[in-house]
């Protein structure tokens, strides 16, 4: 009974005798955990054959209970010896108010496994629910300039004040988690002379791919925010990068290849490792600003061929996990040519700067309107970054006064998913035991806890 299953239960039995959902069986919902009924439901199973014969399975999708009446979808597929096979379809939230669980039966022959995932439904009139869904985690902010006023606390983070973190982020349902970057990289793009032998980039985790590390407290911060966010029940993008910013050379896609193998295989086995973020980012007009025309060209057929190569190369080990890009919202008219290409191979766009557009581009809630034409024509899932800050005259980042977020909530709700940028620094939990940023920090995040609050009667 639809009663009997908890929401967001997740019983992971796995094909092959695997030990983790590294392989075997995975099932993933687009977007994760609560959605209005306004969202169109991108529901996949990931199966890894381990074994070196083929193997046949049914697979049956179900909501709520394995009966005939509540059966979504099913197909008969057929895989080869060491490869994945990625299985999906859509299903409209429309007439599933409440919570329910979606039900993934495969079996092969006599031999039967389940995953089971929960989903709650809002009524409500826009894809938007109006609320921040998740929020960019930076390990370590790129720029000095910019975190200013929180770079030096957040170096001080134990592991367990991450896990705090995390859990001060459930507090206000900000249940999806971006992690910034696994590597920090203060090259830029356009130079496209780092190999990946000679790469100077140092990570946040114990690597065994690159040494150098960056100078913080946290061993591994990325395995206490995966196995806190495992205890919440909530979703992580871990992000694949700095390789270096706006870079989608192949030398590049190498090097990224290399990480997301083994960002997976050290963290795969977490329940909240939900997809990969690719961590370089994107003017909207995918040409990385160039303005020679012959480089223009180049630099969009370099991010078309990245993510078409980097998606597939994931898909192999992980085959239901969605790979998800920010790209900023200007300049989007000059790359229509473009996005179809890029889309094709893009599980989530998740743009950003609506609210800043130059007086000489189109308006924020027009660029908006156009990338998701964008995304419904390719079936790309367009999530909202919204700035959670503003620019000081020095450079630095300051919280953004709770009134105009909430405007922003308002005013792009065609998105079905609102992440924000930045927690660390740009809210902070009055209750934990340090505080990450200035005391306006603690402030936001005490408004924006009473709104969100609100919004849940």
């Amino acid at each position: 009974m639809k009663s009997s299953i908890l929401l967001l239960s997740s019983i992971c039995v796995f094909l092959f005798s695997c030990s983790g959902p590294q392989a075997g069986i995975s099932l993933t919902l687009i977007p994760p955990a609560k959605i209005t009924d306004k969202v169109t439901l991108d529901i996949r199973a990931g199966i890894v054959n381990k074994k070196k014969s083929e193997t046949r399975l049914e697979v049956k999708f179900y909501i709520n209970n394995e009966s005939s009446g509540n059966l979504l979808f099913s197909k008969i597929v057929t895989i080869a010896p060491d490869s994945a096979e990625c299985v999906k379809f859509r299903m409209s939230a429309a007439g599933h108010i409440g919570r329910n669980t979606i039900i993934l039966v495969a079996s092969e022959g006599k031999k039967v496994w389940r995953v089971t995932k929960g989903i709650e439904i809002l009524n409500s009139t826009t894809r938007s629910a109006k609320t921040i869904d998740g929020a960019w985690i930076g390990l370590c902010h790129w720029s000095e300039i910019e975190a200013k006023h929180w770079n030096s606390d957040i170096r001080k983070l134990t592991d367990d004040q991450w896990r705090e973190m995390v859990r001060s982020m459930h507090k206000l349902g900000m249940d999806i988690i971006v992690i910034q970057e696994a590597f920090r990289n203060q090259e830029y793009a356009g130079k496209n002379n780092i190999e990946t032998d000679g790469y100077k980039g140092k990570a946040f985790y114990p690597s065994d791919l690159f040494k150098d590390r960056m100078p913080i407290k946290a061993a591994d911060p990325i395995e206490a925010i995966l196995s806190e966010a495992d205890e919440q029940g909530m979703n992580v993008f871990v992000g694949v990068g700095l390789y270096a910013w706006f870079d989608f050379s192949p030398a590049s896609l190498t090097w990224h290849k290399r990480v997301a193998k083994e960002l997976w295989d050290m963290y795969g086995k977490h329940p909240s490792f939900y997809g990969f973020y690719v961590s370089e980012e994107s003017g909207g007009s995918l040409d990385n600003w160039e303005k020679d025309e012959g480089m223009r060209i180049k630099r969009k057929k370099e991010i078309v061929s990245f993510f078409k190569e980097f998606k597939a190369y994931c898909n192999s080990f992980a085959p239901s996990k969605p790979v998800m890009l920010a790209t900023n919202s200007m300049g989007v008219t000059s790359a229509e040519d473009v996005y179809p290409q890029l889309l094709d191979n893009l599980d989530i766009l998740c743009p950003f700067g609506f609210s800043r557009m130059p007086e000489t581009d189109i308006t924020g809630e027009q660029a908006a309107d156009l990338l998701q034409g964008y995304c419904d024509k390719s079936g790309t899932h367009l999530w909202f970054d919204l700035e959670a800050f503003l620019f000081n005259e020095d450079g630095s980042l300051s919280p953004r006064p709770v009134d105009q977020i909430k405007d922003d909530l308002n005013r792009y709700s065609n998105f079905e998913k609102t992440i924000c940028y930045q927690y660390p620094g740009v809210l902070s939990d009055p209750d934990n035991s340090i505080r990450v940023g200035e005391p306006s920090a603690e402030r936001l995040f005490s408004e924006y806890r009473k709104y969100f609050l609100s919004n849940q009667k």
